[in-house]
């Protein structure tokens, strides 16, 4: 049987036609699926860092005088009044401290959440993002501790300035003068950061999926603000104790951490433990809201300022 040459071109033409129709499709698929979904560590430390440094200066410059207060309520011991001059005492030798420590703990925190999220099954998210919190505090503790203590000895009034504080602790009480109250630092802030990236992350997960889009700069700030609200009124105590630690100075009052506890129970009762909570909670809510939504906005302008690889498909 013979078969007409201009059905079987017309035929062949139809199947390359499908053909050509499908396999694009298929292909671009499998590119976007690659590009979704890429892990490159360098690239994501250097923004975290960029975007936890730029957060970080932004709410510490802001709130500072809150954390001020903050402090002096929690150093003042029985019934002694606080002053309220000076409130941003310390502050530039502050942000010399913040700005490196706010970037080594995004830029830890973001690349040691992708992939830990990329190992962990999906219901398992919230360890994910506990884990990371904690990995992100601890290595930016080194920084953070020296520069807490600098602070608080400003706050507080025992210095004038940066310098001669660091110069006077370590004169007086050496090197690891600059690190009292390390291990109380790490008991508040392992926790802290833990539980409030955690809570963080979640809400946005959960409020994405509710409203099936992504995020505004303002709901961002929202969420922020309610992860540090919630995290600065847990971690209040821990906070006493470690501010306790750090502003004690040469004295040595308190021991440790066990005997700073004993102490404060004994002589100011449990609800001194709970000293400075307003203003920590204002700050911190006021703080997650400024952080996050900076951090956010941050980490979106560097995103789109990435280079496009549309030049390697052609």
């Amino acid at each position: 049987m013979s078969v007409n040459p201009k059905i079987e071109s017309q035929d062949t033409l139809k199947h390359k036609i499908s053909i050509s129709k499908d396999a694009p499709k298929h292909h671009v698929a499998s590119i976007n699926t690659k590009e979704d979904n890429p892990f490159n560590f360098v690239r994501v430390l250097l923004e975290g860092a960029v975007a936890g440094a730029a957060a970080g200066v932004v709410v510490e410059s802001a709130l500072y005088p809150l954390d001020t207060i903050k402090t002096r309520l929690q150093a003042v011991r029985g019934g002694g009044q606080i002053i309220l001059k000076g409130l941003y005492s310390g502050l530039a030798g502050n942000l010399a401290g913040v700005l490196p420590a706010s970037a080594i703990f995004i830029g830890v925190y973001e690349p040691t959440k992708q992939k830990l999220l990329k190992i962990c099954p999906e219901n398992l998210s919230a360890f994910a993002h506990l884990t990371a919190g904690a990995v992100g505090g601890a290595a930016s503790s080194i920084i953070r501790v020296p520069t807490e203590v600098v602070k608080q000895r400003m706050q507080t009034g025992h210095f004038a300035s940066a310098p001669d504080a660091v110069r006077l602790i370590v004169a007086k009480e050496g090197f690891k003068g600059l690190f009292v109250g390390y291990s109380s630092f790490l008991l508040r802030d392992l926790p802290f950061d833990a539980i409030q990236f955690c809570i963080y992350e979640q809400l946005r997960i959960g409020y994405k999926l509710a409203a099936k889009r992504n995020l505004s700069d303002p709901e961002n700030a929202v969420i922020g603000a309610f992860a540090g609200a919630i995290t600065g009124a847990v971690t209040t105590p821990l906070d006493v104790i470690k501010t306790r630690l750090m502003v004690q100075g040469s004295g040595n009052q308190y021991k440790n951490i066990s005997h700073c506890v004993s102490t404060i129970l004994k002589e100011e009762g449990p609800s001194a433990f709970l000293k400075g909570m307003g203003p920590r909670v204002l700050w911190i809510g006021i703080g997650g809201s400024i952080f996050f939504g900076v951090l956010e906005k941050t980490k979106q302008l560097l995103a789109e300022r990435r280079p496009t690889d549309s030049n390697k498909l052609d």
